[in-house]
């Protein structure tokens, strides 16, 4: 599985290092309750309130590098529109990836 990193917040951020701390804080603030917003809609069998979670959740895949992860995401949300969860273990593999690597930021 790939590899989260922060090399599109570097380029974004420059040389702007208060940039930079912002954008981590707000990965480190909203990922979680995104997280579990999206683990809540899909528990109660919301699955069209879920793929707007994921829809939400692909930005902060592709702010960490993630491009294949990206794809299956925006499978996965298409899936959910169809009231399929098929690809839901892969999506969930993802978000446990970055939030360990959000944490470790």
């Amino acid at each position: 599985m790939e590899q989260p990193n922060n090399k599109y917040i570097e380029q974004l951020s420059g040389a702007n290092i208060e940039f930079k701390a912002r954008m981590i804080e707000i990965l480190k603030r909203e990922l979680p309750e995104e997280i579990a917003i999206y683990r809540n809609h899909l528990q109660n069998n919301d699955l069209a309130d879920a793929a707007q979670c994921v829809h939400k959740l692909k930005h902060k895949i592709s702010l960490l590098g993630l491009e294949k992860s990206y794809y299956i995401a925006e499978e996965f949300e298409e899936l959910l529109k169809n009231k399929s969860t098929l690809l839901q273990d892969k999506f969930e593999e993802i978000l446990d990836v970055m939030q360990r690597f959000v944490e470790e930021l």
